[in-house]
């Protein structure tokens, strides 16, 4: 029984195409760089892998107070008018408590959906995951709406918990 190619098994693997797409991402980053950089890195993925229109990363304390917040598919001028990032306290507040990923098809019917910053990007379809440190969950990457119009699926959050695992690194390594 011949196998297929390992290029074929990447293709169809989200997370072995997860990780090729960050090993080349990763080896671009200067040897001296900044955590955030690192996880615009990790950001940039998730957004591009899922088709999503937007993505973000939140750094918690222990306190489960924004540290550090990154995003992607805003325009700077949009993000400069955001002012303070959202604290993660509604849909996504889950994620803190019981560390699962979450998945809205419409996060404003969401009974916490409440709170978002003034001139926070409008969304309706999102996918969430934790990103854990030493145990403890001290973050949360997440996507909404895909560009496709498709609902977010099983390789999509396999995408971002792969994704995830890298941000705990980072942030654990980089962060505290």
């Amino acid at each position: 029984m011949r196998l297929p190619p390992v290029d074929l098994l990447v293709r169809r693997d989200p997370e072995a195409r997860t990780l090729r797409s960050l090993a080349r991402a990763v080896e671009r980053l200067p040897s001296r760089h900044h955590p955030e950089d690192a996880l615009q890195v990790v950001v940039d993925l998730a957004r591009s892998l899922s088709r999503a229109r937007y993505g973000a990363l939140a750094v918690t304390d222990a306190h489960d107070r924004v540290q550090g917040f990154v995003v992607s598919g805003l325009d700077p001028e949009r993000l400069r008018r955001l002012r303070t990032p959202p604290q993660g306290h509604g849909p996504l507040g889950s994620l803190r408590e019981d560390g699962r990923p979450v998945r809205f098809e419409d996060v404003s019917q969401h009974a916490k959906a409440f709170g978002f910053p003034p001139h926070h990007p409008e969304m309706q379809r999102m996918l969430g995951v934790a990103i854990w440190v030493r145990g403890e969950v001290r973050g949360s990457l997440y996507v909404t709406d895909r560009r496709d119009g498709e609902p977010f699926d099983n390789d999509d959050e396999r995408v971002l918990l792969t994704l995830a695992r890298h941000a705990g690194r980072v942030i654990e390594t980089e962060w505290y």
